[in-house]
């Protein structure tokens, strides 16, 4: 078991649909994890931006820009 900040029913509903007819718990704790990470890593780009840019706060530029330059 292990413990995410995204909790499964909401990642059952995103693979379901996404054209799934049975999502298993595994299969949706996989994607949680796989999420969480990528959501980790734009986040520490966006807060670098913000910090580059003079702010302490977070804009929707920043992830933006972040999501832009780490997601191909």
């Amino acid at each position: 078991m292990f413990m995410t900040e995204l909790t499964i029913a909401p990642i059952k509903r995103l693979i379901e649909k996404a054209g799934a007819k049975r999502v298993s718990k595994d299969a949706a704790e996989e994607l949680a994890k796989i999420l969480e990470s990528k959501a980790r890593e734009i986040s520490k780009k966006a807060a670098d931006l913000a910090k580059y840019s003079g702010r302490r706060t977070v804009m929707k530029k920043d992830i933006k820009l972040a999501k832009k330059e780490l997601i191909r």
